[in-house]
């Protein structure tokens, strides 16, 4: 009987097996025909988003609120956006504008793990801020950085971010056009963004622009729009020009922007005067705009306004602004000499100046 039970048992059990096997090979079968029948584009998508949503964080905003009744103050969220890890120390980059005003900052990795964030740098200017949290290597994954200046119109690009508060949401498009122009929080301009018609709505601010490589290439910062949402027109600060910045954001707190020593004069007091370029209001002492002659407004004893030196170019590059010339020492790094073109006295001077870093 023993037997007899033993080969029933040994026959239920051969059947289950070839059962399970059945069904594992038809759920291959199918697993196998769903794959194929994605094309290599949609199958692409598909990878970078899981290699780069694990590096795509929420970024909130928090404001403190005071009750008017109780009179207590409370945080309360202001605004949300989005970041992504940069390296395993704890470093986020967003833009400016997601966490310009915040009191306290909060971000939330993909494993849905929250932590306070520090503000280690900010730049207006360009729309960037470098934040920290105090969380383990393990759970930080930094995305791969590309290189902006491979991007040509008609290449694919993936944006990954939080719209309207809808974590980790893929949009995809192409590039549209590159070398636009965009305007910073502090009204100053920024230069060479990439424009994209991957879909870019509020809240994707800070989250990442990649190509197809997985690779990060900009980062999304705005969209051109009537209404506040994505009509096709987004805007992307390139990586290049994000590599520069991060690392000066994470050493000084700021952008590494080499100086002349002057004080410009304001524009709008030279445009109602009709005086061209950038005039020079003040030259600081022992500043290389002084070590190499530079003369700024002086007041005769009458009382009388001379005018000093403006500057009209750099490089043979033209200054028509002080945005202008602020993007064009932004081109440059302390110890670099540059052709400065003056306007003394309504004839043309060139001189050479030795740039230096800015004093903290």
């Amino acid at each position: 009987m023993a037997r007899i039970f033993a080969n029933k048992n040994s026959h239920w059990l051969a059947t289950l097996a070839s059962l399970f096997t059945g069904l594992a090979g038809l759920w291959l079968l199918y697993a196998s025909n769903a794959w194929a029948a994605l094309d290599k584009d949609e199958i692409n998508n598909i990878d970078v988003f899981k290699n780069a949503s694990p590096s795509v964080v929420f970024v909130t905003n928090n404001a403190l609120v005071r009750d008017p009744y109780s009179l207590t103050y409370s945080s309360r969220p202001q605004g949300a956006g989005t970041g992504f890890v940069w390296d395993k120390q704890g470093h986020i980059v967003t833009n400016f504008h997601v966490v310009d005003g915040a009191r306290k900052i909060t971000i939330t990795l993909a494993d849905h793990s929250s932590y306070d964030a520090l503000i280690v740098g900010l730049a207006p200017e360009k729309d960037l801020a470098v934040l920290k949290v105090n969380a383990p290597p393990e759970v930080l994954t930094p995305l791969p950085v590309g290189d902006s200046n491979d991007l040509e119109v008609g290449r694919k690009v993936l944006a990954i971010g939080n719209p309207f508060g809808l974590d980790t949401t893929l949009t995809v498009g192409v590039v549209s056009a590159l070398g636009r122009e965009i305007q910073a929080p502090n009204q100053r301009t920024i230069r060479n963004v990439i424009q994209t018609d991957a879909a870019i709505n509020p809240g994707n601010s800070g989250g990442p622009l990649l190509n197809s490589d997985g690779e990060l290439v900009g980062v999304n910062a705005a969209i051109y729009s009537p209404n506040g949402a994505s009509i096709g027109i987004g805007f992307a600060i390139p990586v290049n020009t994000v590599s520069k910045i991060v690392p000066d954001l994470i050493q000084f707190g700021y952008p590494m922007r080499p100086v002349l020593g002057i004080e410009i004069a304001p524009l709008n007091w030279a445009r109602a005067n009709k005086i061209p370029g950038v005039p020079i209001l003040r030259v600081y002492s022992n500043s290389p705009a002084d070590q190499a002659g530079l003369r700024g407004i002086t007041t005769s004893r009458w009382g009388a306004t001379i005018l000093g030196d403006s500057i009209i170019a750099i490089d043979g590059d033209k200054v028509s602004s002080d945005d202008d010339l602020l993007s064009i020492l932004e081109g440059h790094k302390p110890g670099d000499k540059v052709t400065l073109t003056l306007l003394r006295e309504g004839k043309e001077k060139k001189t050479k100046i030795r740039l230096a870093a800015p004093q903290p």
